[in-house]
This record gives structure tokens, sequence and C-alpha cells, in this order.
């Protein structure tokens, strides 16, 4: 069996040549934060880091945009594929039941539960990674793409009305990253988590207080 250094070159690899610099939020360095991420995590919670590096690393293994009608399936087709490539690089199948449930549970369209702790540090793990600084460009980023505007003009923070995410940008902290950090499973996800929390927070009041000058 080759050792973890060995596979993560090749899982690293791998990610470099799918993943697409066209879409910001989803590009190889988001890989590598969730990577880095979820070894973390693994070592703060004494997981199996055999089952956490390649789920974290494939976890996006077939890349379907978030407007695209197969959303819901992609978690599911990234699995399947992430065990047929470590297959194929004689990665030990003991694991690939485990590996295959964390990639399939961390997606929140799939809805699927998390039934390990490894599926958990995933999941974590990729959830961190939409909250705080980090969070904040990528929303940005995905809105550009999307042509969405910045916020709804007679009420940009939604205080009198349900959030709007497929018109407005401001409106995805409401509808979507401030409910991310209750959903987080680990006891470190969760302290990191009201972490980056307390940064979109000073984010939408500079937010608010640059808007209404």
């Amino acid at each position: 069996m080759m050792n973890l250094n060995e596979i993560e070159k090749i899982l690293s690899e791998k990610i470099s040549q799918i993943a697409s610099n066209e879409d910001p939020a989803h590009d190889f360095l988001h890989f590598k934060r969730v990577v880095t991420t979820a070894k973390a995590l693994c070592k703060e919670e004494n997981a199996k880091l055999e089952v956490v590096l390649p789920a974290a690393w494939l976890h996006d293994f077939v890349i379907i945009p978030k407007n695209d009608p197969r959303r819901s399936q992609a978690s599911k087709l990234s699995a399947e594929a992430a065990v047929q490539f470590l297959k194929e690089n004689h990665y030990p199948e003991k694991f690939f039941d485990e590996i295959a449930h964390a990639i399939m549970a961390h997606s929140y369209s799939a809805n699927i539960e998390t039934k390990t702790l490894e599926a958990k540090i995933v999941q974590d793990a990729d959830r961190l990674d939409g909250l705080g600084a980090i969070g904040i460009a990528r929303v940005f980023a995905t809105s550009g793409l999307m042509k969405r505007i910045f916020y709804f003009e007679e009420d940009p923070f939604c205080e009198s009305r349900p959030p709007d995410d497929s018109k407005f940008t401001i409106d995805h902290f409401y509808s979507k990253l401030f409910k991310t950090v209750e959903t987080l499973k680990t006891p470190a996800g969760k302290i990191e988590g009201m972490k980056r929390l307390e940064t979109m927070k000073t984010y939408l009041k500079n937010f608010k207080e640059e808007i209404c000058f």
C-alpha cells in the first residue's frame, strides 16, 4: 500500500486537472482549503485520515453548476467516480464505503445524514469554506457568474421580506450562510464556524454603514 503522502500527490494532481478557474468559488484552491481544514478537524477529532483525506480531495470530483437541474446528484456521481479512481490507483478497498459515504453526505442538496465521524468532518470542512472572509469572497464570485445584483435597495438586509438569493447577493447570507453554522457537526468545526459567523456579521455591519452613509 502506498503511503498517504503518495496518494495525496496523486489526488492533488488529478484535481488540479479538473478544477476550473472559470468558477473561483470551486477552483483548485477551494479543494486545497477543504483538505487543509479537514486534516485539522481530523486531528482534533481523532478520526481516520485514510478516509478523510481522499474524501476531502474528491468531494466535488464531478463538478455540476449550482443552477444545473442535476445538482442534487453531484455528490452521488462524485462518490462513484472517486471510488473508481481510487480503485485504479490501488487504494485499499476496505475504505471505499466510508469514503463514498463521506463524499455523498457532504452535499447540502443531497440531504444525506452523516453517519460517521469522517463524513461529519468532510462536511464541516466543505461548509466552513463557505463561511467567514473566504465565504464572503466565494458568495460574490458566484453571484458575479450568475449575474445577481449586490442587494435590494429598498430592504438590503431582509428586515421586512423573505430573502431571495436568486436575485440578490446579500440575501444569501440570510437564506443560507448564517444557517450553515447551525449545521456543523464536529466540536472543532462548530468553534471555527462561530468565529467565521462573527466575521460575516461584522462585514454586513460595515456594508450597511457604507451604503447608508
